[in-house]
């Protein structure tokens, strides 16, 4: 696509005036340019966007969204100000969708990441900073050579914002470095000294010139200005809410059903006549391979590297909490899942929200919840059990793979064909392949873990310290010990979907004919996908450093980073683990979906086929088309889900518990069926 560019023209004095050049530049999503030209006023200019990620001092706006709203206020140093809102015209078809969906996006997000502790006034949500780093200026060029020719404070001296403190020369180049804040100075670089840079010029561990400590703390800004804020979010609120309401009212069964947890998992109770279609060990391993996903590398890296090593606690002790919450959602997967004539299986939330419900007279209440988690079902199969798995397993296998640069429909026709032989045969099919591949790819990688860990272990004692002091101590990040904690909660919770309701899908087709059974054996998904698989990425991160160097760099580069500082072909390991993780969610997904299509659908083996055509579809468009709205809201839909969930596993709780002592009375007086190869 041509550029286009449009002229608009304020005048509010004959002393300050702007002009907007808007750009769009091609038929990608978000990346459209706004740049302001200035006519009177008196210099310096700062310029206020409504994009949180531009500079105040920059006259220049990047990766701004096309068909939406921004602005920005120019003002002057005699304080005169004009302000404009512009709309930069999105032209392809991907740009106008992208466009329409942002404010659902935008809205979703409102009710999901609301935070109810801020809104009445309960605590302060503003991030605090106790100093200012004085960093390099960022020249784009990619090599540069710095000389520190003179310090003009002196060391430990108070300095007032916009003094010039130092005099850097740049290639030859002298310029003035000036302070943002009022503070005492404290020289980290020594005069005279020579800086060679050969990296992203936004990578956070780029060597300092000195910091301004301040009197006392200030709320830390984003670069447009806007005061950076902490948020409790309603979701992790409610999640957490019905993981530990659970833990207490099941008497912490996650501890005390463990072993027989472990017990249901080796095949120990596997009556081959009992009605299902799956053993446990296949229903849970369908589960984990659903949630063990890129939110385990790339996620857990971009909550470590901003909630600092103390996240790693927060993450292991939400995943502890969860697996009561599995416990619940699964095993009433089970109790109310219908079996038709020809043995096919329809269970999950939806089965048990409408008729659990409708047996305690709530059957309007219970029909609204199932329908409304049946619907996000649906959208959440199709783009956070989808698309975003594509999108991201062809980013990262291109990486490794250069050839397929740009080939990203053609990756996702044959990864769709991959899928496609998986999940056309249905839950025994998806259970045979998970199976087999969920073990191999979480040994792959928790191994690879392993030798990254092993080549650090002088770091042990260090990391430990980091995890505990960082967990607890208020000071551990920006935003102190809530930052820490909101962010270590939220991974986890986003990670093993405990309280989301898609795993009971994967049970409900379980044999068994104690529906508790299955909630036994779900204890262990939490385990294995956060306490186990997203601890290992943490220490990863935590023993090598990395987690410190997170700016400029996404989750899955963090990761790869980490790993390629042990061994350089290691992050081919990484590639080949994340693409089987994605691989394997998107397998997982497509029967968590198909089984919300036929309860809003009805339960034809046409529907069916339908839905799973249409499935393979969006795994093309997720790794060859750029759909950023789109994926945000789908991936949101996911944790949606649990609102309908949990409020119906709350009114249910007291049948859970009764039929979790029925099951334990049986088992103590050894009444369950155990499999003949584990009897004495």
């Amino acid at each position: 696509m041509s550029s286009s560019n449009a002229q608009n023209k304020i005048d509010v004095s004959d002393e300050l005036s702007i002009t907007l050049e808007l750009n769009n530049p091609s038929s990608v999503i978000n990346n459209a340019t706004a740049q302001v030209r200035i006519q009177g006023g008196a210099p310096p200019y700062q310029y206020k966007w409504s994009n949180q990620n531009t500079s105040l001092n920059s006259n220049r706006a990047e990766g701004l969204i096309e068909g939406m709203d921004h602005s920005v206020t120019v003002s002057d140093s005699n304080g005169n100000t004009v302000s404009k809102t512009f709309k930069i015209p999105a032209k392809s078809i991907t740009e106008i969708f992208n466009s329409n969906v942002q404010p659902a996006v935008d809205f979703l997000g409102a009710f999901l990441f609301w935070d109810p502790f801020a809104s009445f006034g309960l605590y302060d949500p503003v991030v605090y900073i106790a100093k200012d780093d004085i960093g390099l200026p960022h020249i784009k060029n990619t090599a540069q050579e710095y000389h520190l020719k003179q310090w003009l404070v002196a060391d430990g001296a108070e300095v007032v914002k916009n003094q010039e403190i130092a005099i850097l020369e740049i290639d030859g180049l002298e310029t003035k470095i000036i302070t943002d804040f009022d503070g005492k100075l404290e020289h980290i670089a020594s005069e005279g000294a020579h800086i060679s840079i050969r990296r992203k010029p936004t990578s956070t561990d780029e060597p300092l010139l000195g910091t301004i400590q301040f009197e006392n703390p200030r709320p830390l800004l984003h670069p447009n200005g806007d005061v950076v804020k902490n948020t409790i979010p309603f979701i992790v609120i409610w999640l957490m809410l019905g993981s530990i309401f659970f833990t207490l009212r099941l008497k912490f069964i996650n501890i005390r059903g463990f072993r027989h947890s472990l017990g249901l998992a080796k095949g120990k109770y596997d009556d081959p006549n009992a009605p299902g279609s799956i053993t446990h060990f296949q229903a849970m391993a369908t589960a984990v391979s659903a949630t063990v996903g890129l939110g385990n590398i790339a996620g857990v890296a971009v909550a470590i590297s901003l909630g600092g090593a103390g996240a790693t606690f927060w993450m292991f002790m939400a995943g502890f909490f969860g697996m009561s919450l599995k416990f619940a959602e699964c095993s009433m997967g089970v109790k109310y899942r219908f079996i038709d004539a020809e043995g096919r299986i329809f269970g999950g939330p939806m089965n048990y929200l409408r008729y659990g419900l409708e047996k305690r007279n709530l059957k309007k209440l219970g029909k609204f919840l199932a329908a409304l988690f049946a619907i996000l079902g649906v959208g959440a199969s199709f783009g956070g059990g989808n698309m975003l798995q594509s999108n991201q397993a062809f980013k990262i296998v291109s990486e490794q793979i250069p050839i397929l640069e740009g080939q990203g429909f053609w990756f996702g026709i044959g990864f769709a064909v991959l899928v496609g032989i998986v999940i056309i045969g249905g839950i025994k099919s998806i259970a045979k392949f998970t199976e087999k591949v969920v073990p191999i790819m979480a040994i792959l990688y928790i191994l690879g873990c392993l030798v990254v860990i092993g080549g650090n272990i002088d770091n042990i004692g260090g990391a430990f310290l980091a995890i505990i002091d960082g967990a607890f101590s208020a000071d551990a990040l920006k935003g102190g010990f809530i930052g820490v904690l909101i962010v270590g909660l939220q991974r986890a919770a986003f990670s093993n979907e405990a309280g989301v309701g898609s795993a009971a899908i994967a049970h409900s087709a379980s044999k068994t004919n104690n529906p508790i059974a299955d909630g036994f054996a779900s204890l262990i998904e939490p385990l294995i996908d956060t306490m186990l698989v997203c601890t290992m990425t943490a220490l990863v991160l935590i023993f090598t450093g990395i987690h410190k160097e997170g700016g400029g760099m996404g989750g899955v580069e963090l990761t790869s980073a980490a790993f390629g500082s042990v061994v350089s072909w290691f992050p081919v390991v990484l590639a080949v683990a994340v693409f089987l993780f994605a691989f394997s969610t998107m397998v997982s997904w497509s029967y968590y979906g198909m089984r919300s299509w036929t309860y809003l659908f009805g339960r034809s083996k046409n529907g069916e086929l339908l839905y799973k055509l249409l499935y393979l579809v969006f795994v093309v468009l997720g790794a060859s088309v750029s759909l950023g709205a789109v994926l945000s809201f789908a991936d949101m839909m996911i944790l949606a889900m649990s609102f309908p969930n949990i409020a119906g596993l709350f009114i249910l709780a007291p049948e859970i518990y009764a039929d979790m002592n029925v099951y334990l009375d049986k088992l103590k007086k050894g009444k369950l069926y155990i499999n003949p190869k584990f009897a004495k």
